[in-house]
C-alpha cells in the first residue's frame, strides 16, 4: 500500500519552476494585448477638486483613461468595503472624492504599450486640496481629531475587550509588577513577484482575470461587486505565485484589470489588458504589517506564578480597514501568551491614520503581542531571580485551564513539551531546583535568549470545498483533485496530492491538481492563517471517501464533492460569544544566540534553535523549509526591516533602502526541532504551522541582546542605530 504521509517527497511543481516552465502572471501574454498603468496619489490626505485627463486621452496610442466616475460601485475591502477602487470626483459613492494615503489609486491608463501608458499618466492633471495629515494613531484616536472617513464617528474603527478575574485586586497583592510600553513597526512583505495580471472579456461577455492572490473566490466576489455584474460572469484564476505572506490577500490589480477589459469590450474594441507593478508601486500601494503600541502591566507572586496581566494594544490601521478587525481580534486573544494567568484585562483597538493601510502579514498580530508578552516574562524572571525558562515552565497553560478569554484551549496543548525540547537543545538543564541556563563563555559580548509562543490557525467558522474524481476501469488510472487553496510557494499543491494519493493508495504521479480557478474549483477560503494543510486534508480525505463509495458502486468516473466545516469552538464564559480565535493552535519555542559589537551596534546571529509542534509533518522537508523561512523573516523584522515615512509619505520605496535579510545574514547555525503531538481534529494529526516560527523570534533576539549587554530594548527593529541610541540613554 502506498503511503506518502510523513514522507519528504519532491514538490510536484519543482521541475517547472527550476526550468522556467512555470508561468507567473508577469509571464502571461496574449496577442494584441494592451498595457495598463495606474496613477497613484502623491498626497497623503487631500480632496481631489478636479481631474483633467484630456491631454492623456489625446495622446496617440492611448486606448482609455478611467477614473472614479467609470466604476459602477466604487468600493472594496476584504472585510468592510471602505476603500475606493479609484479616488476622485464623479463617483456615486460618497466620500470617494479624496485620497487618504500616498498610494491611493486615482486613474487607470490603458495604452498600446508601457511607454505610452507612462507618458499619459504624466499628462493627467490633479488639483488637490490638502487636508490635515494624521501620522500617529495616538493623535488620530483623540476626540475632535479630523475624521479620515467623515461618515464615521471616530478614527477608532475596531475594538476588542477581554476580561477575566479582577486585575486591580490582583495587582494589589502582587509581589512584583513590571510595566513597559513596547513598539513594533510596520513591515513590508517583500515577496519576489510584485502584483501583476492580465484580463480579457470572452465572446459571451464574461470577464476573465489571471493573476496571483490568496483567495480566488474572494477576488471574484469583490470584482463582481465593484463592477456590478453577476458573479458567474467573472472568472478568476491564479498563475504561479511568487510569494505572498499575507500581502496578496487584499485586492491590488484585480478590479482595475477587470474594469479596463470590460470598458474596452463595451467600447467595441475588446483587447486583453495587462499590468505589472514595479517594486516601487508595490511598496507604496499594498498593505503592511500593523505597527503596534503595547502598554503592558504584569504582576507575579514571589514564587514566580503570574497573577495578573493588563495589556493595552493600539494598532495603526492606516487609511483603510483591510483585515484589521481580524488581526486585532487574534492579537487580543494571544496577548497574554501561552500561560495560565487568573486575572486578565486586554483592550485592543485599530485606528485610521494616513499611513499605507495595515493588513494581513504572516503571524497575523501574534508577533507583535508575543514580543511584549515574552519580554514581560523575562523582566519578571529577572526581578524574581528566576531562570527565564523556569519562569515559563511555572506558568505554561495546561489542558483544561482557562485561557485569557476565560475558556479552555482546544485539546492537544503542547507548549510545555516544546519549551522543554528547545531549552534542552540550547543547553539548559533541569535540576531539582528548576531549570538553569548554560554558563556563558569567555566572550562577554555573546548572549543567549529564549522565548515561547503560540498561535491559532484557521478562520472560524471555517469551511472549504474539495472535489476528488477517480478515473479508470478496474483500477484507478488517475485521480483529479479540485481544490482552490492558493499555493504561494509553500508547497501546498504537493500536500494536496499527498493526501489524495495516500488515501487512494496510488502513485503520486497519478494525482492531478486543479487549483485556484473559480470556474473549476469550489471556494476553499483564504491561503492564510496557517489553515491550508488542516482544512485541505480534512476536505480532501472526506471527498476521497465519497468518491471511493461511488467507485465501489461502479460509477465511472467516481466523484466526491465535500464542503468541510471546521470543528466548533466553545463560547467565552458567560458572553455567548465564541472563544475567538480558534479551534486549533500551534506551539513554538526559540533560542537565539548573538554576538554584539558594542562599538558599531552590529548584532550578529550565531545560532537559532526553533522547536515547533506541527502535529504531523505531512512533508517533513517542506515543514523544515517553512520553519527556516519564517525564522529568517522574523530576523528581518527584529533586526533590520524599517519602513520610514515623512509626513505620511513612504521614503523606503525599494529594496535598496528597505533592508531585508540576505544570505549574508543567515545564522551560522540553525537547528529545527519538529515535534509531532497530534491535533485531535487534524488530518493524520496535522496542525497549522506556517506562521509560528516567526512569532517567537523577536523576543528571543531581544532577550539575547539583554543577556549580552544588560540592555532591554523595547522597540523593534533593533538596528545598530537603535542599539547605540538605547545604550547611550542607559
Amino acid at each position: 500500500m502506498l503511503d506518502f504521509i510523513g514522507k519528504s517527497v519532491n514538490r510536484i511543481d519543482a521541475a517547472a519552476k527550476v526550468t522556467g516552465k512555470a508561468r507567473y502572471p508577469g509571464d502571461i501574454n496574449f496577442p494584441h494585448q494592451a498595457t495598463m498603468k495606474m496613477v497613484f496619489s502623491s498626497h497623503a490626505h487631500a480632496l481631489i477638486r478636479s481631474l483633467d485627463t484630456s491631454a492623456a486621452q489625446a495622446l496617440p496610442g492611448v486606448l482609455a483613461v478611467l477614473t472614479a466616475r467609470d466604476v459602477p460601485c466604487n468600493e472594496y475591502g476584504i472585510i468592510s468595503r471602505d476603500q475606493p477602487v479609484l479616488c476622485g470626483p464623479g463617483s456615486v459613492k460618497p466620500f470617494t472624492d479624496r485620497v487618504r494615503f500616498a498610494g491611493d489609486k486615482i486613474a487607470l491608463v490603458v495604452a498600446e504599450d508601457e511607454a505610452i501608458a507612462e507618458a499619459a499618466c504624466r499628462l493627467i492633471r490633479i488639483d488637490y486640496e490638502d487636508l490635515p495629515v494624521l501620522d500617529d494613531p495616538l493623535t488620530a484616536m483623540q476626540p475632535g481629531a479630523p475624521l479620515l472617513h467623515p461618515q464615521t464617528r471616530s478614527n477608532i474603527f475596531f475594538e476588542d475587550h477581554i476580561r477575566k478575574g479582577d486585575v486591580e485586586a490582583a495587582f494589589e497583592k502582587a509581589d512584583v509588577i513590571v510595566t513597559t510600553e513596547y513598539r513594533t513597526p510596520a513591515q513590508e512583505h517583500a515577496f519576489l513577484q510584485p502584483e501583476a495580471g492580465v484580463s480579457y472579456v470572452d465572446d459571451g461577455g464574461r470577464v476573465h482575470v489571471i493573476t496571483s492572490g490568496q483567495w480566488a473566490h474572494n477576488d471574484q466576489n469583490q470584482i463582481a461587486h465593484a463592477l456590478q455584474i453577476p458573479l458567474e460572469n467573472v472568472q478568476v484564476s491564479y498563475a504561479a505565485i511568487g510569494g505572498a505572506f499575507g500581502g496578496k490577500e487584499d485586492i491590488s490589480v484585480q478590479i482595475a484589470l477587470a474594469l479596463a477589459a470590460l470598458h474596452l469590450h463595451r467600447a467595441g474594441h475588446a483587447r486583453p489588458v495587462k499590468i505589472v507593478w514595479n517594486r516601487e508601486e508595490s511598496f507604496i500601494a499594498h498593505h503592511k504589517r500593523h505597527p503596534f503600541i503595547i502598554r503592558a502591566k504584569w504582576g507575579a507572586e514571589e514564587t514566580g506564578r503570574l497573577t495578573a496581566a493588563q495589556i493595552d494594544i493600539i494598532a495603526d490601521g492606516g487609511a483603510y480597514a483591510s483585515s484589521s478587525a481580524a488581526v486585532l481580534g487574534s492579537a487580543a486573544t494571544l496577548a497574554a501568551g501561552p500561560y495560565f494567568i487568573p486575572n486578565v484585562k486586554i483592550d485592543a483597538c485599530a485606528v485610521y491614520t494616513n499611513h499605507i493601510p495595515s493588513g494581513a502579514f504572516r503571524g497575523f498580530g501574534s508577533p507583535q503581542v508575543t514580543f511584549a508578552a515574552e519580554m514581560q516574562i523575562d523582566k519578571l524572571a529577572e526581578k524574581l531571580g528566576l531562570d527565564p525558562v523556569e519562569m515559563r515552565m511555572r506558568n505554561v497553560i495546561h489542558e483544561g485551564e482557562l485561557s485569557a478569554v476565560d475558556s479552555p484551549l482546544p485539546q492537544g496543548i503542547s507548549i510545555e513539551k516544546v519549551i522543554r525540547a528547545c531549552a534542552t537543545k540550547a543547553g539548559w538543564r533541569e535540576t531539582d531546583t528548576g531549570w538553569q541556563r548554560p554558563k556563558g563563555g569567555p566572550d562577554k559580548q555573546v548572549g543567549l535568549g529564549f522565548s515561547a509562543g503560540f498561535k491559532c490557525f484557521g478562520i472560524p467558522p471555517d469551511t472549504c470545498w474539495a472535489t476528488v474524481e477517480m478515473y479508470g476501469a478496474e483500477a484507478v488510472d488517475k485521480a483529479v483533485v479540485r481544490f482552490a487553496g492558493a499555493d504561494m510557494g509553500q508547497g501546498a499543491q504537493t500536500v494536496y496530492a499527498q493526501f489524495a494519493a495516500s488515501a487512494l493508495h496510488i502513485p503520486l504521479d497519478k494525482v492531478e491538481i486543479i487549483n485556484a480557478d473559480t470556474d473549476q474549483t469550489g471556494d476553499a477560503g483564504s491561503a492564510s492563517a496557517s489553515r491550508l494543510t488542516f482544512m485541505s486534508g480534512n476536505a480532501i480525505l472526506a471527498a476521497v471517501n465519497l468518491a471511493q463509495a461511488a467507485w465501489d458502486k461502479e460509477e465511472r468516473p467516481a466523484i466526491g464533492r465535500v464542503q468541510y466545516h471546521s470543528p466548533e469552538i466553545p463560547n467565552r464564559t458567560g458572553s455567548g460569544q465564541p472563544a475567538h480565535p480558534n479551534f486549533g493552535y500551534g506551539y513554538t519555542a526559540e533560542a537565539v544566540k548573538v554576538r554584539i559589537d558594542e562599538v558599531t551596534g552590529k548584532i550578529e546571529l550565531l545560532e537559532v534553535i526553533c522547536a515547533d509542534d506541527v502535529g504531523k509533518a505531512i512533508n517533513p522537508i517542506q515543514v523544515k523549509g517553512q520553519i527556516e523561512g519564517a525564522t529568517i523573516q522574523g530576523a528581518g523584522y527584529a533586526l533590520m526591516e524599517d519602513l520610514k515615512y515623512e509626513q505620511c509619505r513612504l521614503r523606503t520605496r525599494s529594496l535598496t533602502t528597505y533592508m531585508i535579510p540576505t544570505i549574508m545574514d543567515i545564522p551560522e547555525k540553525m537547528e529545527t526541532l519538529i515535534l509531532e503531538e497530534a491535533d485531535p481534529n487534524g488530518p493524520y494529526g496535522a496542525r497549522g504551522m506556517g506562521e509560528m516560527p516567526l512569532v517567537t523570534f523577536a523576543p528571543a533576539l531581544a532577550s539575547a541582546v539583554h543577556d549580552a549587554c544588560g540592555l532591554w530594548i523595547d522597540s523593534l527593529p533593533i538596528t545598530p542605530e537603535r542599539f547605540l541610541r538605547e545604550k547611550q540613554i542607559e
